[in-house]
């Protein structure tokens, strides 16, 4: 096979591997903030329970203040009953104590439901609580997991491109600048394989006899009349 061939067929296995490395790059930053995202979520759920709990406790302690007011009021009606001088007096005082044992019965009733609210929002926070916890640890084992994938995907990388711009000094410049000219052009793959089908590996199009025959030989550099790419003869398995 031509020695600039085979180096080119080298360097499009180079850069279809950065190009896999860089994806794959590429995605850690998303996954952290999917992960930070996920977390945020979780946090904000708790400190909405947490908020309706304080939210339930004020209103809890501002009935309470309403059901000793009510109280008050209905222990100084009691005591006019003593101080009423006619029937008609006496039932406009009971009327009045009536009305007040109804506000006072809502009262204990709001009072009631209020402190139910409240413990099972206590026990809500609580277990909220804990499960953010966990999912928090989770989230540090997540991330650093992606991290450490990413540290390594990067470290890769290195390697490779330093191999790939060693290998790409052995090409003509050019070549080399035609070759990633069509790397750019034809998403990323500039080389080809053709085999026993024909055809090219790039975009399908079919291949002349003739240079099928220019390709099995392996003598010489064959573009595809089609798209461009660099051809190469790829024996069956």
């Amino acid at each position: 096979m031509d020695a600039q061939l085979q180096t080119l067929i080298e360097l499009q296995a180079f850069d279809t591997r950065i190009a896999a490395l860089e994806g794959d790059a590429a995605r850690s930053p998303r996954q952290i903030a999917a992960i930070h995202a996920a977390l945020a979520e979780a946090q904000k759920t708790l400190d909405t329970l947490k908020a309706r709990a304080d939210t339930t406790k004020k209103e809890l302690r501002t009935k309470e203040k309403d059901l000793e007011v009510v109280t008050a009021k209905r222990a100084k009606s009691e005591a006019r009953l003593w101080e009423v001088k006619n029937n008609t007096e006496y039932s406009a005082v009971l009327a009045e104590i009536e009305t007040i044992k109804q506000e006072k019965a809502r009262g204990e009733e709001e009072i009631l439901a209020l402190m139910e609210l409240q413990e099972q929002l206590a026990v809500d926070v609580r277990e909220t609580g804990a499960r953010f916890t966990a999912r928090e640890e989770q989230a540090r084992r997540d991330e650093a997991v992606v991290r450490e994938k990413l540290a390594a995907v990067e470290q890769e990388l290195a390697v490779v491109r330093a191999e790939r711009d060693s290998r790409a000094r052995e090409l003509p410049r050019p070549l080399l600048a035609d070759y990633e000219k069509i790397l750019k052009a034809r998403g990323g793959l500039a080389v080809a394989a053709v085999s026993v089908a024909s055809v090219c590996g790039g975009c399908r199009m079919s291949i002349r006899p003739q240079a099928l025959q220019e390709l099995r030989s392996g003598t010489s550099l064959t573009v595809c009349e089609n798209c461009g790419r660099y051809l190469y003869w790829q024996e069956p398995a």
